[in-house]
C-alpha cells in the first residue's frame, strides 16, 4: 500500500529567483478534496528551450500571459515556479487513480495535488521514468500535423536536442519516409541511429526535402534549414526564441523557390485537427507513443531533485550538450 506523505511536512518547489539562480522553497501541501489528487512525484523533465530561457529570465514581456503553464505560480520574470514534466504516483484520491503512475503538466516538486482530471494515467506500456517525454512528444506531434507531413516524403530536421529528436523520431514512422537529423554535435549521430533515423552534420544535410523542421534555436540552424527545403516546401519552425531577435536571409532561393516558414508550438493546434483534438486527447496520444523503448536513448542520467538548483546553470547553459535532464526525486 502506498503512503500519504506527512501533511505536516510542506512540500518543495524549486523556483526561479533570479537570472542564472534558483532555489527549492517550501510548498504547502494539504489532503485533496473531492475530484481531487495527491501525487508524490517520481520524475521531471528539464524543457532545456522553455526552461533556459525563464532561467535567464528572457521570456518577452508581451508573450508572458501566453507562456504561462498551467500550474505556474509567481510571474515572469522573477521570482516563479515553472515546468510541466512531472510523472509520480498517485497517493491520495479516487478510487480508480490510486497507486497509479500519472503525467501532468506540473512545475518541479516533490508532492501536489490537482484536480483528477489535469492528470492522465501513464499507460501499462510506458515506463514511468519515459512518459516525462510527454509535453515534448505532444509538440512532435501537433509539428507533424503543422506540416502536414506524408507517407514517404524526404523530411529533414535540424537541431537534434528534444524536441528535434521526437519530431525526426516520430516522422520516421510515416510509411516509406526518408529522414535526417541533422546538428553540428557529431556526437548525436548515435542518438539518431538509436531512433533509427539517418545522421548529418550541417554541410552534409540533404537538399530537396519535402519538408523540414527547424528546432536549434539558432540562426545557422533556420539557414540550414532553407537550405534544405525543396521547391515549394514548408519550412516548420519549432524554436522559440524569447527575446531574441533572429536574422535570416531570404535571398537566393527562398522566392523563386516559393518556400514556406510555419510557426509551430503546442498552445495553438494545426487547424486541421482542431476542432476535434482537446487537450487531454493529444496529451493521451502522446503518452500512448511513448511506447518505443527507443526513446530511452532521449534520457540524461538522473539528477537528485535536493541538487538540481546547482546544477541547472551546467544544465540550461547555452551549448550544453544533454539531450533531456531527468530529475529523480527521493
Amino acid at each position: 500500500m502506498t503512503s500519504v506523505p506527512d501533511q505536516t511536512t510542506p512540500a518543495r518547489a524549486l523556483w526561479y529567483v533570479a537570472a542564472g539562480r534558483a532555489e527549492l522553497r517550501p510548498a504547502p501541501l494539504r489532503r485533496p478534496g473531492p475530484g481531487e489528487v495527491l501525487v508524490r512525484t517520481r520524475w521531471s523533465a528539464l524543457s532545456r528551450g522553455t526552461e533556459s530561457l525563464v532561467f535567464a529570465g528572457a521570456v518577452p514581456a508581451p508573450e508572458r500571459e501566453r507562456m504561462r503553464a498551467p500550474f505556474q505560480e509567481g510571474d515572469f520574470p522573477f521570482p516563479v515556479k515553472y515546468g510541466y514534466a512531472a510523472v509520480g504516483t498517485v497517493v491520495d484520491g479516487p478510487a480508480a487513480l490510486l497507486g497509479r503512475d500519472v503525467f501532468a503538466l506540473h512545475p518541479h516538486q516533490d508532492a501536489f495535488v490537482l484536480p483528477a482530471d489535469a492528470v492522465v494515467p501513464v499507460p501499462a506500456d510506458v515506463p514511468a521514468r519515459r512518459a516525462v517525454l510527454a509535453a515534448n512528444a505532444e509538440t512532435a506531434l501537433n509539428a507533424l500535423w503543422d506540416g502536414a507531413a506524408l507517407p514517404g516524403a524526404r523530411i529533414a530536421v535540424i537541431g537534434a536536442g528534444t524536441v528535434g529528436a521526437l519530431t525526426a523520431w516520430l516522422a520516421a514512422l510515416l510509411p516509406g519516409s526518408e529522414v535526417t537529423l541533422v546538428d553540428v554535435r557529431a556526437s548525436r549521430a548515435l542518438l539518431a541511429a538509436a531512433l533509427g533515423v539517418a545522421f548529418a552534420t550541417p554541410d552534409a544535410a540533404p537538399a530537396g526535402c519535402d519538408l523540414v523542421f527547424h528546432a536549434s534555436a539558432t540562426e545557422a540552424g533556420l539557414e540550414t534549414a532553407l537550405a534544405a527545403a525543396g521547391d515549394e516546401a514548408t519550412v516548420v519552425e519549432l524554436s522559440w526564441y524569447g527575446d531574441r531577435g533572429v536574422g535570416v536571409r531570404l535571398g537566393g532561393s527562398f522566392h523563386s523557390g516559393r518556400l514556406r516558414i510555419v510557426g509551430s508550438q503546442v498552445g495553438r493546434v494545426a487547424p486541421a485537427m482542431r476542432a476535434r483534438w482537446p487537450h487531454r486527447r493529444r496529451l493521451e496520444k502522446a503518452l500512448a507513443l511513448l511506447a518505443d523503448e527507443r526513446l530511452d536513448a532521449l534520457l540524461e542520467r538522473d539528477r537528485p531533485f535536493a541538487t538540481l538548483p546547482d546544477a541547472l546553470p551546467a544544465l540550461l547553459a547555452p551549448g550544453a550538450d544533454a539531450a533531456c535532464p531527468v530529475v529523480a526525486y527521493a
